[in-house]
């Protein structure tokens, strides 16, 4: 099926990043499979995530078919894209429609990918993955793909203004090897060993960043284990109370 949406965007996409002048330093796609279904699995720092994840995807010649929330589809910019592109969306009461929906579409051969956190991180740190995409992996009979973004939060983040300046940000992508889904196994189990592979690639990942904060006042990105500003998890949680 042609995708007259999709690639477009791809492309406008990565003149947009030339633009900028970002230095995109992906390892791992060769994780991806060139064919066949998988669910894609990535941490959650920026409001432009969904774009990364695909882009690790790209080598392997492979659109992702990404879960997010419906408001999205009902902007009136966003949401005729997201349509077009044939991601999922998702309404949290009704969240058994936009399950069945990704099923079908990994059944069908496609990567659907997943943020397991389920919202942005303000801390950058890994929050509790939700069991959603090991159960689609196990249900559809396909691998789970983990991987891990940094430097992404520096572009555009919740709680920041937008930094789409040609600032000649580096962005880090780490894609590892599938991790099964047995049918047999219990979701938590996999979801578990899932959240610990993308915490190793996380890590490596920001090990690779070729840049460190610049001063005192351009250390918000940073993890405060890392001896950065950005909150801690605890803060987050006490602020959302």
């Amino acid at each position: 099926m042609a995708e007259l949406v999709y690639r477009p965007v791809v492309g406008a996409a990565l003149t947009l990043f030339k633009a900028l002048d970002l230095k995109i330093d992906t390892q791992g796609s060769e994780h991806i499979p060139r064919a066949g279904g998988a669910v894609l699995v990535s941490n959650h720092i920026s409001y432009l995530d969904f774009i990364f994840t695909g882009l690790a995807a790209l080598p392997q010649k492979r659109l992702v078919r990404f879960m997010a929330k419906d408001s999205v589809f009902r902007h009136k910019v966003s949401g005729p894209l997201m349509r077009g592109m044939k991601h999922i969306p998702v309404d949290r009461s009704q969240g058994e429609h936009a399950y069945q929906h990704a099923l079908e579409s990994l059944r069908a051969g496609e990567i659907v990918g997943v943020f397991p956190e389920a919202t942005i991180s303000q801390s950058f740190t890994l929050k509790g993955f939700k069991t959603g995409a090991a159960r689609l992996a196990q249900e559809a009979g396909v691998p789970l793909i983990p991987m891990a973004l940094w430097g992404t939060q520096r572009l555009w983040t919740k709680g920041q203004p937008r930094n789409f300046k040609r600032s000649h940000i580096p962005v880090t992508i780490r894609v590892g090897e599938p991790l099964d889904a047995p049918s047999d196994q219990y979701a938590g189990a996999i979801t578990r060993r899932l959240r610990e592979r993308v915490q190793e690639l996380l890590e490596a990942a920001q090990r690779a960043y070729p840049v460190r904060s610049k001063d005192a006042s351009d250390t918000w990105w940073i993890p405060a284990h890392l001896g950065g500003t950005a909150p801690t998890p605890e803060q987050v949680k006490a602020a959302e109370k």
